[in-house]
Parts: C-alpha cells; structure tokens; sequence
C-alpha cells in the first residue's frame, strides 16, 4: 500500500513537471518513478522525497540534454568541417587539372597551329620564278614574281590558274608551277622560329632548368628553332652561336617565316639598292686594301708577335694564295695583272687574320662587339672587320650575304665562313678564329668545317 501511494504521489508530481517542462516525455517520467519506488524514500515525507528525487532527475536531465547537444553540435560542426575540406581539395585538384589541361591544349594549338591554314597554302615549284598576272591569261599584265619555294595563300581556282596573295601581290598563277596543300612540302620551305617574349631568357645546355647556361637573349630577339621534340616537356631547341640549346617554351612564341612574291616595284628596288650596296662595298674595299697594305708593312717590319703566332696559318695562306694566282693566270691569259690582283686580296685578308687572332683568349658575351671586353660571333666579325674600314651588320644570317659569295674550296684567309646560325674568319690551314660560346671565348678551330658550311663570303 505504501508503495502504491508514493507511485501515485510521484507520478502526479512528475505529471505537473512535465507540463511545465515538455522537453521531458512521459516515459522518462514513468521509469524514473519506477526507480524511485523501487528504490524507496523517507516514508515520513514522501511528497518530499519525491519532490526532491524528481528535482535531481531534471536537473540531471538537463545537464545531460545540454551535454548531448554540444556534443551533437560539435559533431555536426567537425563533419561539415571535414567535409568543406574534402570540398576544396577536390575543387583544387579540378582546378589545377582544368589549369594544366588548358595550359597543355594551349601548347598542342601553338604547337600544331600550322595544320588550319596548310589547306589553302601553295608553294612556287620552279628553279627561278613564276610570273603573278593581273587575270588568268599569259598575256595578262605582270604583277609581280614568285620565286621558287615562296608561298601564297590560295583565293580561288580558275581554268588552271589560282588567284593568290602573297606579299603584296595579289593575281594569278598557272596552276603547272604550284603545289597546293601539301603539308610536308610548306613546312619544309619555311623557318621556325621562337620570338623571345621576356626581358631577358637563358639558353640552356639541355632541356632542364638546372642545365648550365650557355647565353641570354634578350626581349623580342628571335631565335631559329632546330627542334620541337621536347615542346610537350615546356621546352624548345634553339640554335645559338656555337651550337644548339634550350629555351623554356612559356617565354617564346612559336610562328614560322616564310618568303613571298615580290612586286615589280620591289623588285626594281631591291636591284637598285643592291647595286647601290655593290658601289659602296668596292669603294670600301679599294680603301681597306691601301689600309691592310700599311697594315701588313708595319707588321712586317717590326716582325711582331702576332705574326709569328700566325706562322702555320700564313704558309697555309701562301699556298692558297700562289695556287690561285697562277690558276687565274694560265685562265685568263693575262698573268702579271691576275697575279697581282689576287696577292693584293691575299695580303688584304692576312691583315684581317693577323689583326683577329690577337684577341684569342678573350671572353664571348652575347651581343658583345668588343674585342677586348666581349663579343658573339657577328660581332667579333663585325669589329674585326671595322678596323679595316667595312661596316658590316650585327648579325651573323646578315654577313652571310656581305661582300661576294666564293666557293668553300677558294676559301682565303680573311673570308667569312658562315655556318647555321654563326660565322668565323677563316685563317689558313683550315683553320677558323671566332667567337665560339661563353665557355671557350674567342678560339681556334680547325678543321674550319667542323660544322656544315653555308657559305664563304670574300670582303676583300
């Protein structure tokens, strides 16, 4: 009976708390009065005593609801963290793979922008030239001349003939002389090149960014490419004074030059200043001989170091030299002026030599023309050559056309030997001097076609 009355005293105490406290349902209220009966209290005060046990439970309670919601809020917080997380690293690596593919699709275009515009492409197939004509017609007026391996772009085609642009000429071309779209054949009629894009970019020795540096180029210098093998790998081989190198491919740009017609204005310049250019050089020459001529005398007689260091090259000059005074004689018919004309160049291309290997020894600097301090290959020509009196461009593709062209077995001392990309002065004894690269400086070379020769240019 007892227990009876404190169930029924603890229920109805616990039914008032539950209204005033609905966070607590009805079947915790009902085990926790099971307990307490079962548990027992002060039977002298029982409404007491369940009035105090109910208490502690809420509190209890209580407590462990805010517990439980902390713990529950931590919880939700550590996931949503956990997973903000997740979030961005997968957004990052989307990021940097979308970055990556752009920057390597970016390449492949670059790499392979050539293959959109081949289509309508043609190249002049002829050992000289073809006419451009103003319609489809032989009697049509001349425009212009493509010459042979220039290229244009294709407009249209007509009864045989192709209306094209090239240059500055637009007209048309017989069909016969042309080849239209033929990928292999344009490319191998043009010359790529890597236009600097930096202020200032290293040449390096392999395609590594720990590889040594062999130069720098500066901005907007543009640089002949001799290979795209590693361009997927971010680099470009080069050719440079002396050799071959690389280049990063983030700091050029990839384009390829090609030649083109040549108007008919063009061309009556071109033939003008050419022959404006000649006058002047023979002019030049006629000054630099009495010049190398003083030169030569003054060496002679004071039968400096210089010219003793040259001894092999001279012999080997001496050589050359009576060899081609007699072959121009027996030719010619006419031998005391032949002679004397061919020991005047002789002795005009020594001086060069005696005066250009004193500088043996002395550092290569890229875009250098000193020839104590510093100078590239053109401009170690170019300087040489300047003491004589011949102003010669700072570039070594320009001096491949300088002075006359001779064959690479008439070679003389003092002539130019020019190579893919470099240029030297021949010695004698199939030697060349030049500029060679930052690590070897101003040296010898021989044999003088260590490298493929491109031409032989005679100043004198």
């Amino acid at each position: 009976m007892k227990k009876r009355s404190l169930r029924i005293a603890t229920c109805c105490m616990a039914g008032t708390l539950l209204v005033a406290t609905p966070v607590y349902t009805p079947q915790n209220i009902t085990a926790f009065a099971n307990t307490v009966v079962q548990n027992g209290t002060d039977a002298s005060a029982p409404a007491a005593g369940v009035s105090l046990a109910v208490s502690d439970y809420i509190r209890q309670a209580a407590t462990g609801q805010a517990s439980g919601e902390k713990e529950e809020a931590a919880g939700k917080e550590k996931t949503a963290s956990t997973s903000g997380s997740e979030k961005n690293k997968k957004e990052d690596k989307k990021v940097n793979k979308k970055e990556n593919k752009k920057t390597k699709t970016k390449k492949n275009a670059q790499n392979k922008e050539d293959k959109t515009v081949f289509k309508n492409m043609a190249v002049a197939q002829v050992n000289d030239y073809v006419n451009i004509r103003n319609k489809p017609d032989e009697n049509g007026k001349l425009l212009g001349k493509l010459h042979g391996n220039s290229v244009a772009t294709v407009l249209r085609k007509k009864n045989g003939w192709y209306k094209i642009k090239s240059g500055s000429v637009t007209g048309y071309v017989k069909g016969d002389y042309i080849v239209v779209g033929n990928e292999k054949l344009i490319k191998s009629v043009s010359t790529q090149v890597a236009t600097v894009n930096t202020t200032t970019l290293k040449v390096r020795g392999k395609a590594s960014g720990k590889s040594e540096v062999l130069t720098l180029v500066p901005d907007g210098e543009e640089l002949t490419v001799s290979s795209m093998k590693e361009y997927e790998d971010g680099w470009v081989q080069v050719k440079v004074d002396g050799g071959k190198g690389y280049v990063s491919a983030d700091y050029v740009e990839i384009s390829r030059q090609y030649a083109y017609a040549e108007s008919r204005a063009e061309e009556e310049a071109r033939i003008a200043a050419e022959e404006a250019r000649i006058a002047a050089e023979e002019e030049q020459r006629r000054a630099a001989q009495q010049a190398a001529a003083s030169s030569a005398g003054t060496d002679s007689s004071t039968g400096s170091s210089v010219s003793q260091s040259s001894s092999s090259a001279s012999q080997g000059s001496s050589v050359s030299g009576s060899s081609s005074s007699s072959s121009t004689s027996s030719s010619s018919g006419t031998g005391s002026s032949s002679s004397s004309s061919s020991s005047s160049y002789s002795a005009s291309g020594q001086a060069v030599v005696n005066y250009a290997i004193q500088f043996v020894g002395n550092p290569y600097v890229y875009g250098g023309t000193s020839l104590t301090n510093g100078a590239d290959c053109s401009g170690f020509v170019m300087s040489v050559y300047a003491h004589f009196g011949i102003s010669l461009p700072h570039s070594s593709g320009a001096q491949s056309s300088a002075g006359r062209g001779v064959s690479y077995e008439d070679r003389q001392p003092g002539d130019i030997i020019c190579y893919d990309g470099h240029v030297a002065i021949y010695v004698g004894n199939d030697t060349i001097v030049h500029a060679s690269n930052p690590a070897t400086g101003i040296k010898y070379t021989s044999p003088a076609n260590y490298r493929p020769v491109v031409a032989v240019r005679r100043i004198f």
